[in-house]
Parts: structure tokens; C-alpha cells; sequence
């Protein structure tokens, strides 16, 4: 691990958000990082190296994605879909049979341009599966997950499918 790295983990382990968040951007404006980390394999995602950053998913064959517990310290993930899953699925899981899902999927019908469906999560969602063609997982996809509450991530999705769409969302944990 670069010191840098290092140095951010510490300032992000600040047990008050605020000041956590203060003193990292501080601290970014004398060392700069990268702000886009690219995703190739499963992976269980971690504040220290992955909050704030823009995580482009790369993996035409899917990957599994696991976030943290949801602690409601407002951390922030934000995804981008770089390759189109072509086989399998693309799957974003809370990390414990406590942790749901609240929020919406947009997506674009891309085979009838000018209609879009709304999905809404159900009360006990906590997975996101992306297939490549009729829940999403097309490339240009952006997903966005917040640590809103504890047990509890906001989810917003706006995304392209193909054939008959359907939800991403669903409860599997």
C-alpha cells in the first residue's frame, strides 16, 4: 500500500464523518489521488479504498460486488458500467441478512428509444443483479449506493435494458 493510501485509511478511520471529510479534502489538495478506480474482479468494497472514487466495473462476464455493513455514516459508492455484461450478471449485495435496499432504477428501454421504466426497490430488496440486457449492466450505466441509515443503503440507478425489462432489484442475502 502506497503511503498516501495509507495516510487516506487513517484520515477516513476519523469516527466523526464530518471531520473525516474536512480533513481528507484538505489533504487531497496537497496530495491529489486518483478519483476512479477500475473494477475487474469480486470484490468485497471498503470505505478506505473505494468510497468517494467513481469504481468503473469492467468484466463482460459479470462480477460480484459486496458492500459494507450499513452503518449510516454516509458513505458514498458510485459505479459505472465500462463493459456491457455479455454472460452471467454483473450483482451488487449487501453484506448481511440485516442490510436492505431503498431507492429506484431508471432505465431506458433501448429497444423503443422514447420509453423508460421505474423500478422501486421491494421492502426487503438487497441485491442488484445486472444482467446485460433486460435489468441493466450495459455500458454507461451509473449506479449510486449511500450508507443512508444503519442497516439501510440508498440505491439510484439509471441504466439501459434490452427485450422485457425487469427489475434489478431482489432480496437473495
Amino acid at each position: 500500500m502506497a503511503l498516501t493510501d495509507y495516510v487516506y485509511q487513517c484520515l477516513q478511520a476519523i469516527p466523526d464523518k464530518r471531520t473525516s471529510v474536512a480533513v481528507v479534502k484538505a489533504f487531497e489538495r496537497a496530495w491529489p489521488r486518483s478519483r476512479v478506480a477500475n473494477i475487474t474482479a469480486a470484490m468485497t468494497l471498503n470505505e478506505a479504498a473505494h468510497e468517494g472514487k467513481l469504481l468503473t466495473v469492467n468484466s463482460a462476464a459479470g462480477i460480484a460486488l459486496v458492500l459494507p455493513a450499513a452503518t449510516g455514516q454516509g458513505a458514498l459508492y458510485r459505479l459505472f458500467i465500462g463493459t456491457t455484461v455479455t454472460s452471467s450478471a454483473t450483482t451488487i449485495k449487501v453484506a448481511n441478512a440485516s442490510d436492505i435496499m431503498i431507492g429506484t432504477s431508471i432505465t431506458n428501454a433501448d429497444d423503443t428509444a422514447s420509453t423508460a421504466k421505474i423500478w422501486k426497490t421491494g421492502a426487503t430488496d438487497d441485491t442488484i443483479a445486472l444482467n446485460g440486457t433486460t435489468t441493466g449492466g450495459v455500458k454507461g450505466d451509473y449506479i449510486e449506493l449511500e450508507d443512508s441509515a444503519v442497516n439501510t443503503w440508498r440505491v439510484s440507478i439509471i441504466g439501459v435494458a434490452t427485450g422485457t425489462e425487469a427489475t434489478p432489484f431482489s432480496a437473495t442475502v
